[in-house]
């Protein structure tokens, strides 16, 4: 019987890619310094698991996500030879994750979910990412669960483990939501269920991967409507 929901946010929950593009948009309209912000965008994504796997191999001490994305910020401007902008402008990009905009059926589905399940997030982002995004977005969470309350970043079993234990459920109890088979493999190999969303065009038009569950995945559904109407089916074995 699953009694919680765990959420993978970044392209699970909102639209991380069309987002940020239309922040670096604004951003060139108010300073009139242009860019390629498709390929920024797509570059910096590229950069998450690696920075993220340099604090997991224990090669920098602890950072948060807004360090790291900081960092790729800055270093990718300059091979794309962006310049001109101001620190201002930089952290402001920098903070655009915080501002994510959320699939059509994101809080709809959620409040749905929310009405049988407790319903966390499961995110690499920190704490405070995590929270501006939910009160920005009305994202209606019970808790809000971070790679930063662990001091962990996923894929390290500390993190999916971690949320069982805060929620005092067993693994089996919890379910990982994502639109990412690595991410929903990892939490199975820890002994948490696992529900796939499809996310068609997260990486863009072109996207050719995790257009469907894995086999191992428990649970597959088409958004989060329809992960509610799966979930009654699933619960009901």
């Amino acid at each position: 019987m699953i009694k919680a929901l765990i959420f993978d946010v970044f392209g699970t929950v909102v639209d991380w890619r069309s987002s940020v593009i239309s922040e670096c948009l604004t951003l060139e309209r108010n300073t009139g310094i242009s860019g390629d912000w498709e390929k920024l965008t797509d570059m910096w994504r590229q950069n998450y698991i690696p920075s993220m796997d340099k604090v997991r191999n224990g090669n920098r001490p602890w950072v948060n996500l807004d360090t790291l994305h900081k960092e790729s910020l800055i270093k990718i401007l300059d091979e794309l030879g962006i310049i001109g902008l101001k620190d201002e402008n930089i952290e402001h990009l920098n903070k655009a994750w915080h501002r994510l905009k959320p699939w059509d059926d994101s809080v709809e589905g959620l409040n749905l979910l929310k009405s049988k399940y407790s319903i966390s997030t499961l995110s690499n982002g920190g704490i405070d990412l995590l929270t501006n995004m939910a009160k920005l977005q009305k994202l209606p969470w019970d808790n809000i669960f971070s790679a930063e309350t662990f001091m962990h970043y996923k894929p390290d079993p500390e993190t999916y483990l971690g949320a069982a234990e805060k929620l005092k459920l067993l693994p089996e109890e919890v379910m990982l939501v994502a639109a990412h088979n690595q991410d929903l493999l990892a939490a199975n190999k820890y002994g948490l269920s696992t529900a796939f969303v499809l996310r068609a065009t997260e990486y863009g038009i072109n996207q050719n991967f995790d257009l469907k569950a894995d086999e191992k995945v428990n649970v597959s559904a088409l958004n989060f409507v329809d992960l509610f109407e799966k979930l009654n089916s699933y619960n009901k074995k």
